[in-house]
This record gives structure tokens, sequence and C-alpha cells, in this order.
């Protein structure tokens, strides 16, 4: 694992400080582990991310995905800009209406003007829920 530089420290800690914000706060996303080379996090299910039939909404994952891999851009840039996502592509693999969710992202590249990062989501039994790529586009201080 690489060790933070005094710029991804000082994101990292805002990120910390601040605790989940905006539509993360809606979903109930907590951020448990966030370095420069990924992030974890878990998401417990509950009946308002529901859809009609009774299981977790596809756009759940999705925004998990897109949530983690921004703050795992972010992160990774350390200060020197922010990201936004130009392409989110997840795959829903198993249907949940309960539990706890493991959410855990890793780089697949990280270049000067885009990142992309796998982001992998799992139940509490440790199967694969979701999986999802991000792409970032990195945007200057």
């Amino acid at each position: 694992m690489t060790q933070p530089t005094a710029g991804q420290q000082q994101v990292i800690d805002g990120i910390l400080a601040g605790g989940a914000a905006g539509f993360d706060t809606i979903l109930g996303l907590e951020y448990t582990e966030i370095t420069p080379d990924g992030v974890r996090a878990t998401l417990t299910l509950r009946p308002e991310l529901h859809q009609p039939f009774g299981i977790t909404h596809g756009g759940v994952y999705c925004s998990i995905v897109e949530s983690v891999a921004s703050v795992s851009g972010v992160v990774w840039l350390g200060g020197a800009g922010h990201v936004v996502g130009v392409n989110n592509n997840t795959d829903f693999l198993r249907a949940l209406s309960s539990g706890t969710l493991a959410i855990r992202s890793t780089p697949i590249h990280r270049g000067r003007r885009q990142q992309l990062w796998l982001v992998e989501i799992d139940s509490a039994d440790g199967k694969a829920v979701a999986h999802g790529q991000v792409r970032l586009q990195n945007i200057d201080a």
C-alpha cells in the first residue's frame, strides 16, 4: 500500500472529517478506509432502496460504484484537482433486499488526464453482488 503524500492525506482527512455528504448520505454509504490505492466502504440495505419488486434498485449499485470511484480518484490526485465521471459500467450479479454490503475499489489505470477504477460490491457472506468500472476525467485545480 502506498503511503499518502501530504496532499493526499489532506484530502483523506477532509473526507473523513466531513463524513458522507450529499447523495452518499441519502444512500447511507459509509467510508471505512481511504488510501491513495483504493477505498473501502459499507452500506446497509433498507426498504427505501428497493425497486417495486422488493429487491435493491440497480441504480443504488451504480451510485455506489460512481461515489466510491470518485472518492478514490480525487484522493489519488491529492489536492491537485478534482474528478468527474465520464463513464459508469455496472453489472448486477445477485439480487438482495437486506444485509450489509462490503465495497472496495482498485485502480486499473491512473493517468495524467483520466483514471479507471474497478469497484466490487459483496454481500456480508462474501458473495459478489455487483461490480463496475468508472472512467474519471481529471480536472486541474
